[in-house]
């Protein structure tokens, strides 16, 4: 099953900083952005998850910054999703300017929030499995 997705991404001029590169802060933007795409291409679109009373809560976050995105760039960030045991899994992204420039790896952990009791849902990939139209999206079972 496939287990990675991935988005291209250009970079606008309004994201650079006055160095000239990206601003740290539009790498989140770019791992927010392809997370919301995976997910939408497996079928679990923010509009459903708020129809089946769901919400996505990200709880950690981490870049580690490896080399300078310029206007123009042309970014592909790819989105790889891993679960464990507990309430909450992981979304990593590894951002690359080319095929052998890599830019910047991004770790999450998330969960699955629920909207009324506003507590982390249990057995979070069993829920998005079930809602999903394309589950082998969200990567092995």
């Amino acid at each position: 099953m496939p287990d990675r997705f991935s988005v291209r991404i250009a970079v606008r001029s309004y994201e650079i900083d006055v160095n000239g590169h990206v601003n740290h802060a539009v790498y989140h933007r770019y791992g927010e952005h392809a997370r919301t795409e995976h997910l939408t291409a497996a079928g679990c679109s923010l509009g459903r998850l708020t129809e089946h009373g769901m919400g996505i809560v990200l709880l950690e976050t981490h870049v580690r910054f490896l080399r300078e995105l310029s206007h123009g760039d042309l970014v592909d960030v790819d989105s790889r999703l891993t679960f464990g045991a507990g309430r909450t899994f992981e979304m990593a992204h590894t951002l690359r300017r080319g095929p052998d420039t890599v830019a910047a790896e991004i770790t999450c952990r998330m969960g699955l929030l629920d909207s009324v009791t506003r507590r982390l849902l249990p057995e979070p990939q069993k829920r998005l499995t079930e809602l999903a139209t394309a589950p082998e999206r969200l990567g092995p079972g």
